[in-house]
């Protein structure tokens, strides 16, 4: 039984809003690279779904989809380093107090 387009497409749209929703809400820098990481992974399931419906014998969306991974995991990488530093800075990991560092 195949599962309909439509379905993949409302979890990414879903992921991707809660993850827009998360990062205009909170505050802490740790769950706001979490939110970007929701948004990213809901364009990696677009890459997929859609080169499974639209090319299946072809394999494009899947390696988006894996160099995405892999752009983000070196994203994620330096975004830990950067707040473990601005921790070590200023014990806090909030972006407001960073913002604070300006001045």
């Amino acid at each position: 039984m195949d599962v309909p387009v439509h379905f993949f497409l409302m979890l990414s749209a879903a992921m991707f809003f809660i993850g827009v929703f998360g990062f205009i809400i909170r505050r802490n820098m740790i769950t706001l690279l979490m939110a970007v990481e929701l948004m990213l992974n809901a364009v990696n399931i677009n890459f997929v779904v859609f080169n499974r419906f639209l090319y299946p014998d072809y394999f494009e969306g899947f390696f988006f989809a894996l160099f995405a991974i892999a752009i983000a995991a070196a994203e994620t990488s330096v975004a830990i380093a950067i707040i473990i530093n601005v921790y070590r800075k200023i014990r806090s990991i909030e972006a407001d107090d960073v913002a604070e560092m300006k001045h």
